[in-house]
């Protein structure tokens, strides 16, 4: 599934994965490939990707909402940084 991660300042990551987890306020959404369509509000804490090349990436973001539908999952946030490895 195609995922997208952006901020106020930009795209942070584009790029195909397995497996995406946020932080809604419902508590953490773990989103795979063929997901029903969803819609959430962000709360602030870390969303993890598992690419499709098996690496792990951690960015840390502010309040947003995720999006998933036909999957491609949108993450648009305040602001984010993504952790280092």
């Amino acid at each position: 599934m195609r995922v997208e991660i952006v901020s106020q300042s930009g795209q942070l990551w584009d790029g195909e994965a397995e497996m995406v987890v946020v932080p809604a306020e419902t508590g953490e959404v773990g989103i795979l490939q063929n997901h029903v369509p969803f819609l959430a509000l962000l709360v602030p804490g870390e969303v993890r990707v598992k690419a499709n090349d098996g690496q792990q990436r951690i960015f840390r973001c502010g309040e947003g909402f995720v999006t998933v539908d036909a999957n491609e999952v949108i993450v648009a946030v305040e602001d984010a940084s993504e952790v280092a490895a």
